[in-house]
């Protein structure tokens, strides 16, 4: 990743390599939406469980292009659905988010039998990124 230096590697593992609330916005026909969500970041992505179905990834579908932001940290990327959370493909991704959001992944509100709960992957391209008064402009590609 050019133009990522270590230190902003480190902090971005520190900062969201857990249970992360970020705010994600897409739209659509030029009418943003932004909801709340939880991720969970390794190598220069996010990762979110949703339903496929849902006005997010419909909007993604037709626009893949979105943008994060959370603690002192702002970025775009690309949207891309990864398919059923339970697929055999996603089992190495499916095991780390089960890991990162394990104080609520059971709580009933997902079901990982309906092949509409999937992986939504944000692969980011460009960010900034705050740590104690130093800012990070962060090129992901």
């Amino acid at each position: 990743m050019a133009g990522f230096v270590p230190e902003a590697q480190a902090i971005m593992k520190e900062r969201f390599g857990k249970d992360s609330l970020l705010a994600l916005a897409t739209a659509a026909d030029n009418i943003p939406s932004v909801r709340t969500v939880n991720a969970w970041y390794e190598d220069g992505a996010f990762y979110i469980i949703t339903w496929a179905l849902s006005g997010k990834m419909q909007q993604i579908a037709r626009n893949p292009v979105v943008a994060i932001s959370g603690e002192w940290f702002t970025a775009q990327g690309l949207g891309e659905n990864l398919g059923w959370f339970g697929k055999p493909e996603n089992a190495a991704v499916a095991g780390k988010l089960k890991q990162a959001f394990a104080s609520w992944i059971d709580n009933g509100h997902n079901n990982f039998a309906d092949e509409n709960t999937i992986i939504l992957k944000i692969q980011l391209t460009h960010g900034v990124l705050f740590s104690h008064g130093t800012r990070y402009d962060i090129d992901f590609e």
